[in-house]
């Protein structure tokens, strides 16, 4: 349009027809100088590889996204449905409690309860999110910028101190996949990230994560942590025992305090300046809980709480059956009493244990209608958790004698009847007396006080083996018995538990009980699954026979074997045990409240240093009942003590009944029956269930066997 200008033409020549004027050399704008055709060459050359480097990431890169699609669709392929996908359940945690709410134990694979995020102090989240993944709140399970950065970190500055996995990321691992390292897993834990965020919100995924991660020690989850290594609820942790926690997951192992407390503490710094930095908490906070770093509780496994809590497991699917969730399992152990009984058994062990020859022991005590208040089944748990208090069948020794005497009694024997103590020959065997000395005519008062063996022998051939174990097998011996002559000084072997539950109807009004541990069963959230209620197997000693056995069974504490084992202004009975060559000692004994026994020896039944029932275990005795006593109001034994009728005045008796004179005697109340034991009317023609008593091959067996 304008091109008249470059001709030097103005509009108005133009418009009037004048000549062109000719163009002058000058008129020509300068020339370029012209460039290198290699020059030329090299420029296009950048501008084609630069072109074509361009295309091939884009198209690498489609590739790429196309590749990863594809992956992405096959691993998740491999993945069950998501609409069918659900959260494991978590193994259910079984927390056993003693009769005051106190918690003695948890069992079960985690071995804690769960805990809702509410019921945490905020810094013990915090924790974990300050040093495991702080931009928790701000992804979509996965995290780019942290995948980044571990990128960086482990690639390019080679420094392996970040990881890339979130949160959600090391739930979903723990949740659904294994601990293998491979790209598959990778994969599929970033779907199930993703997955999760869409399905609960961030502080449920929190808790579902502090619930289910491992803590080392055998600990899964922040509560069986906080317990395993502080002894409390992670509710109560303080600041430097949150941040030692929560450092635990880079390496639970290596890092778990009761192993290493240096590394954990210095780990736990790590996480304070985490959470300084994030602004969970201020500087004062900080520098306080690095200047108070956390102290690791006192390990507990060797503690007899534990013989309770492996007894409740024992007997926790024959109540409830299957379990499927976290439940609370309240049992019927007195605490207190429970740590009396254990520091009186370790305490003479420790001291007295080494003279006597003398390794281990069990402690059983119950109140009078059955429920057990403190079972210790061994010197130690962490060296030994055999539970001898239940599970150790040894030979009670005279201990036994009381079975004997009840079988006599109620074939119309009182405790004045006389019978010789002197030397017999049944057959070939001749049993003595402990002393190697005989009496001549005694009691039968005497006799059992002093635990004269050949009154109990001749008392057994009159009554016969069968009426013998049948007698203890009503009373609450379970184990089978052999049916000769012997059984009437207590060789056939039987558990602690049983001679305790045995000798609770001398202590009770003469009821039979079942032994019992549980009190109630509730799940975590209160429905209650089971409750015991009151129950007995009816009356099995009548009064007569009753008051006959308490009046031999006190001699015992007053002028027998057990003088020791009195117990101030309480009617005490209760029977000493010895075993050949010193091999088990007993102690049976019992007021209207509370029924004990504890037994001594070692496990490969060798000799003990002539320890006797009347001894060392006296002595535990006595400690222990001395406290489980204190504060208890003093009552009397149900149906009473027996008294000698008085003879006509021209006559005198013709046997004493004691070697020594009666203590004075403290007024005392009539203890009454437990009102779950009420009896019937009448004593029953048959006991509870028990197994058939064994036929045994002995010496006497024909002689017995009636």
């Amino acid at each position: 349009m304008f091109d008249f200008l470059k001709d030097g033409v103005s509009a108005d020549d133009r418009i009037a027809g004048a000549p062109k004027r000719k163009r002058s050399p000058d008129d020509d704008p300068p020339k370029r100088p012209k460039k290198p055709k290699k020059t030329v060459r090299m420029a296009r050359t950048k501008r084609s590889l630069a072109r074509r480097l361009a295309y091939w990431c884009v198209v690498l890169g489609v590739w790429g996204i196309i590749g990863l699609a594809g992956l992405i669709t096959y691993y998740a392929g491999q993945l069950p449905p998501i609409d069918q996908l659900e959260v494991p359940k978590r193994p259910p945690n079984i927390a056993i409690v003693a009769e005051d709410g106190s918690l003695l134990a948890n069992r079960g694979d985690t071995g804690g309860a769960a805990i809702h995020i509410a019921d945490l102090p905020p810094y013990l989240p915090k924790a974990f999110v300050a040093i495991e993944d702080r931009r928790f709140y701000h992804h979509f399970g996965i995290d780019p910028l942290g995948i980044a950065r571990a990128v960086l970190s482990d690639v390019i500055l080679r420094r392996h101190v970040q990881g890339g996995s979130t949160l959600t990321q090391q739930l979903a691992k723990n949740l659904f996949l294994t601990q293998e390292r491979t790209l598959s897993r990778k994969i599929q834990e970033a779907i199930l990230a993703v997955w999760l965020e869409h399905k609960y919100t961030k502080d449920q995924i929190l808790e579902l994560y502090l619930n289910r991660v491992y803590f080392g020690s055998g600990a899964y989850g922040v509560e069986a942590a906080a317990e395993k290594y502080y002894g409390k609820h992670a509710s109560q942790v303080t600041l430097s025992e949150a941040a030692v926690l929560a450092g635990l997951m880079k390496s639970p192992s290596k890092l778990a305090p009761n192993h290493n407390q240096d590394a954990a503490n210095a780990r736990a710094r790590d996480v304070i300046y985490a959470m300084e930095k994030e602004g969970f908490i201020t500087d004062a906070m900080a520098k306080l809980a690095t200047a108070h770093p956390a102290q690791v509780a006192k390990e507990n496994n060797s503690s007899s709480m534990n013989y309770v809590a492996d007894y409740v497991m024992d007997v926790l699917d024959d109540t409830v059956g299957a379990i499927d969730q976290d439940i609370v399992v309240t049992t019927t152990i007195d605490p207190n009493l429970q740590n009396v009984g254990e520091k009186a058994l370790t305490d003479v062990l420790d001291k007295k244990g080494g003279k006597f020859n003398v390794s281990q022991g069990a402690l059983v005590a119950m109140n009078p209608s059955g429920a057990i208040k403190t079972m210790i089944g061994g010197r130690n748990y962490a060296d030994s958790q055999f539970n001898r208090a239940v599970s150790a069948k040894r030979q009670p020794g005279s201990s036994f004698k009381p079975f004997v005497y009840l079988a006599a009694i109620e074939r119309g024997l009182t405790p004045d009847t006389v019978r010789e103590d002197a030397p017999l020959n049944v057959k070939g065997w001749q049993p003595e007396n402990y002393t190697k000395r005989y009496a001549g005519p005694v009691t039968l008062t005497r006799a059992l006080s002093q635990s004269l063996n050949t009154v109990a022998v001749r008392l057994g051939l009159e009554v016969g083996a069968k009426a013998i174990a049948a007698t203890a097998h009503k009373l609450g011996i379970t184990s089978d018995l052999d049916l000769n002559a012997s059984l009437a000084l207590g060789t056939s072997e039987v558990s602690p538990l049983e001679m305790v539950t045995a000798y609770a109807p001398f202590a009770n009004g003469g009821i039979a009980v079942q032994p019992h541990i549980i009190r109630q069963v509730r799940t975590a959230g209160g429905q209650v699954l089971y409750t015991r209620k009151g129950s007995s197997f009816g009356r099995v000693i009548d009064q007569d026979a009753l008051s006959m056995m308490n009046r031999m069974l006190t001699e015992t504490l007053i002028s027998g074997t057990a003088r020791g084992a009195q117990l101030p202004g309480w009617q005490a009975a209760g029977k000493t045990g010895t075993s050949q060559d010193y091999r088990d000692a007993w102690f049976i004994g019992y007021t209207s409240h509370m029924i004990t026994g504890v037994w001594l020896g070692n496990d490969d039944s060798s000799p003990t240093e002539r320890t006797s029932g009347g001894s060392l275990p006296v002595e535990i005795w006595s400690r222990y009942m001395r406290a489980a006593h204190q504060g208890v109001p003093v009552a009397s034994l149900p149906g009473g003590i027996w008294q000698s009728p008085a003879p006509p005045p021209e006559e005198q008796p013709d046997a004493v009944v004691s070697d020594m004179p009666q203590p004075d005697q403290v007024p005392v109340r009539q203890a009454d029956v437990p009102p779950d034991l009420v009896p019937p009317a009448s004593i029953p023609n048959a006991g509870r269930d028990q197994p058939p008593p064994r036929r045994g091959g002995g010496l006497f067996e024909q002689l017995f066997n009636q």
